[in-house]
């Protein structure tokens, strides 16, 4: 065996053998608890049930395979000439799917639920008047919804339970450079809290349920940060941001919904985990899809020698993703072939392989920043996911919701 598969393999034992490892234990929101590490959690908050059917839900007459989203905020969501405008778009362009956000950076859940942890947590606000019947509407259109879930940028969170929240040294809540606080990606209550969240808009009929800020603090005083509950030196963050992986995995798998993970778009071509955490390897086997965010605006001047990145976007967004391509299908060789020479046979007992390996739909830039983006240049980002052979779909960002007719082909 190369010795390439042999280090990525001691890696993926802890990702395949011990991220199975079932997680139970008790959430006590709205009380302040010490610092317990990996302390178990003291039961009592009742799991939301697995989503049955109901006669008021209209479900989608067929699951695209090739998605081509566009994402609106829950504000956007609340606004009926909006959701018409990208009913419109479903109705006469290549446009089948809308990404709505339910939890942003704010942390508030922006739909009813009757859970009573969030209810305890007191994160809802509702922006969204019914979103089952919003997803009804579009499901009547047959377009695809998927739904947006922040998970650790969460200022709710950070206010109600400050002792979940990043500090300062001071022992402050600490900030990044947008003035926003991170409850610590290493505490249980907030996995378990995240799961909840998922699970009222999987039952609200949504169909992907899409986690982004599945990461350490990238930008800010780094050096000032102490966490409440992550101990470096019993883990690393890659190994914490994997395991919260396994566990959406499996909290999520009995609601039948697919699953994606939104990463760095330098998850594609760095092999660290860029200090945040993620390793694109590390998602493949508990997503259904990875979203890379390769936006051009967000590389370094100098990637692929370009002063500009931003004003190469072709370029930028096939060589992250032919990296990406290639590191999956390296992935299921590696997983499909080997026979984990070397390792003993309890441990080869232990290690479960990926029940599947997540295909690639990315993240594209529909804004300006760092360079114009008219719906020509949006069109060659497109392109540039079709010429590397990714035929999964993509989704398009802007921050205002709006979207020209002209990106898209008419159907």
């Amino acid at each position: 065996m190369q010795r390439w598969h042999k280090i990525f393999l001691a890696g993926a034992v802890v990702t395949l053998a011990g991220a199975f490892v079932a997680q139970t234990g008790e959430i006590r929101f709205g009380v302040n608890e010490t610092d317990r590490h990996d302390a178990p959690l003291v039961t009592g908050q009742t799991p939301s049930p697995t989503p049955s059917p109901s006669p008021f839900y209209i479900p989608l007459r067929t699951i695209p395979a090739d998605v081509r989203g566009i994402y609106f905020t829950s504000w956007s969501a609340s606004l009926p000439d909006r959701m018409a405008r990208a009913i419109e778009l479903g109705k006469t362009t290549e446009v089948n799917a809308v990404v709505i956000d339910v939890k942003d950076f704010t942390g508030k859940v922006a739909f009813e639920t009757e859970n009573p942890l969030i209810k305890r947590i007191g994160s809802e606000e509702k922006r969204i008047a019914n979103l089952r019947e919003l997803v009804n509407t579009f499901h009547a259109e047959n377009i695809y919804v998927a739904v947006r879930i922040a998970v650790f940028q969460d200022q709710h969170l950070v206010k109600v339970r400050p002792d979940l929240a990043v500090k300062d040294a001071a022992g402050n809540v600490w900030r990044d450079r947008k003035g926003l606080g991170w409850v610590d990606p290493a505490s249980r209550e907030a996995w378990e809290y995240n799961l909840e969240v998922a699970k009222e808009a999987a039952k609200a009929g949504a169909d992907e349920l899409n986690f982004d800020y599945i990461r350490f603090p990238s930008d800010g005083n780094l050096v000032n940060i102490r966490y409440p509950v992550y101990d470096s030196a019993k883990r690393t963050k890659r190994e914490v941001i994997r395991e919260f992986f396994a566990f959406l995995h499996e909290g999520l798998k009995p609601t039948g919904k697919v699953v994606s993970a939104d990463l760095f778009g330098l998850s594609t071509v760095n092999k660290d985990d860029l200090g945040i955490g993620q390793v694109i390897e590390d998602a493949f086997p508990y997503f259904d899809y990875i979203a890379p965010m390769v936006y051009p605006s967000h590389y370094a001047a100098g990637f692929l020698g370009y002063k500009n990145p931003a004003a190469h976007p072709y370029e930028v967004i096939k060589y992250s993703l032919e990296n990406a391509k290639a590191r999956r299908e390296k992935f299921a060789e590696i997983f499909a072939t080997s026979t984990l020479e070397g390792t003993s046979p309890e441990l080869r007992e232990k290690i479960k392989r990926p029940e599947k390996i997540a295909e690639i739909r990315p993240w594209l830039q529909a804004f300006d920043l760092g360079a114009s983006y008219p719906p020509e240049v949006i069109r060659k980002e497109i392109q540039a996911v079709y010429d590397v052979g990714l035929t999964h779909g993509w989704y398009l960002w802007n921050p205002s919701n709006v979207y020209s007719t002209a990106i898209f082909e008419k159907k």
